[in-house]
């Protein structure tokens, strides 16, 4: 049996990857020091600014990874603190016997097409984030005067843009979205949100539960147009996706039939089409798609196209992570270079960062827990330092790292702030939250 009592691990991140990881070793190695870094106050990565305001349930895992940390004195939350612009990941590997970088993939695929760099064209992470109040993105200032959006992209972040789009202030009361947002939203005199996806409704990636909503909603009608659906799902299909696909099938048909006008917002989801040009001057004006067609299961352009008109551009067709100093990157997959989890002796990866932007929250458990498996396998020679030696660090170069409970303080002033029935106004700036803490103490 491994001996892992007084081993320490630093995980840099705490979102889903990097909560399971320490969820792992809580139980699988009880004697370790786990330290959970993040270079924001806040905690938990995409379930605070990633997820759908208006999906409140998906936030409730939030509860599971509190507990990892408040039930375990060997595991702390430090926050504030960034690799790179803080501590080296030279320095990390000198003071733990493990480094687990999980700091997700948090920037924008491009499109790699004429006209991407237009005001008003943004990547669904900076859009989401906008409207999530992620410090990051608090200044990206869309502008949503405007008549037509175009989204790119037929997962389920395309649809969670899509219709927080489309809300009205009444259907998102219960929600935390910036109330900026909200207001730029609600004013806004757009009347056409399009949904693009290269290929067809077969191979669409959002889910049956998330169509749905778009059916459901106040303000705003949903439709595509039935000549784009198949009569039924493909043979081909194993058993459980037939019966997945099928539901979803049901579920277009049922869209198709929607009567537009009746209300003030249409979403118009489009199949079999791609973009290849973003039109317009300084600011968009159009966008250039060309009809595709799926053949083999390949995606092929038929070289035929149609302009559409619009003063947004949405992309929402994936994630990738950045580069740090010292560990090496694969460009082209955007994540980290690695073997099995492992990037380098006593370095390892988990989430997104490892396995690119794929996967539901709970895609992550398992993956975090095959890479606990092997932090402990690999877990020989002398103990490094450990938390002590980092505090020490932190210190001497007089960082203000934020404690969980110091977030819980963050969290209780957000809390108290928000206008019943919402659960929290949240803090749009870490210089607020630092301030907010500096007047709790």
């Amino acid at each position: 049996m491994v001996d892992t009592q007084s081993r320490s691990i630093a995980i840099v991140g705490s979102g889903p990857g990097g909560m399971y990881v320490a969820q792992a070793l809580v139980e699988k190695a009880p004697g370790s020091k786990i330290d959970i870094i993040d270079r924001l106050p806040t905690p938990f990565g995409l379930i605070r600014g990633g997820v759908a305001p208006d999906h409140q349930h998906t936030k409730r895992v939030d509860k599971k990874y509190s507990s990892t940390i408040s039930l375990n004195e060997k595991v702390r939350f430090i926050g504030n603190v960034s690799l790179d612009r803080d501590v080296s990941i030279h320095e990390l590997t000198k003071i733990y016997d493990a480094v687990v970088l999980a700091y997700g993939a948090p920037y924008d695929k491009k499109l790699g097409i004429k006209g991407e760099d237009k005001k008003n064209v943004f990547g669904s992470n900076a859009f989401v984030g906008w409207y999530n109040c992620h410090p990051d993105f608090i200044n990206l200032n869309p502008d949503l005067k405007i008549n037509s959006a175009v989204v790119i992209g037929i997962g389920n972040v395309a649809i969670d843009v899509a219709r927080v789009l489309s809300r009205t202030t009444t259907e998102m009361a219960t929600t935390d979205i910036g109330e900026y947002a909200m207001k730029a939203i609600e004013f806004s005199p757009l009347k056409e949100v399009y949904m693009f996806g290269r290929r067809g409704p077969i191979e669409a990636a959002f889910t049956n539960t998330e169509l749905k909503e778009l059916g459901a909603m106040e303000a705003a009608a949903t439709t595509v147009e039935f000549a784009q659906l198949p009569s039924q799902v493909p043979n081909n299909l194993d058993d459980k996706e037939k019966k997945v696909k099928g539901r979803i099938l049901e579920t277009l048909k049922e869209l198709s039939e929607a009567k537009l006008g009746e209300k003030r917002r249409a979403i118009k989801i489009k199949f079999f089409a791609s973009p290849v040009k973003i039109l317009g001057n300084e600011q968009v004006e159009g966008i250039r798609m060309e009809k595709t067609e799926v053949k083999d299961g390949r995606c092929i352009g038929t070289g035929k196209t149609f302009d559409v008109p619009c003063e947004m551009v949405i992309t929402c067709i994936g994630s990738r992570a950045e580069p740090i100093k010292g560990v090496p990157f694969d460009t082209k997959a955007g994540i980290v270079t690695h073997k099995d989890g492992r990037i380098a002796p006593r370095i390892y990866a988990a989430g997104w960062v490892k396995r690119g932007a794929v996967g539901t929250i709970g895609t992550n458990r398992l993956d975090s827990y095959g890479v606990a498996d092997i932090i402990i396998s690999d877990f020989k020679g002398d103990r490094k330092p450990g938390p002590d030696l980092f505090d020490s660090l932190i210190d001497s170069r007089k960082l203000h790292q934020v404690s969980f409970e110091d977030w819980l303080a963050i969290k209780q002033s957000e809390e108290e702030a928000a206008t019943p029935p919402a659960p929290r106004r949240k803090f749009n700036t870490v210089e607020q939250m630092i301030q907010n803490l500096n007047q709790k103490t």
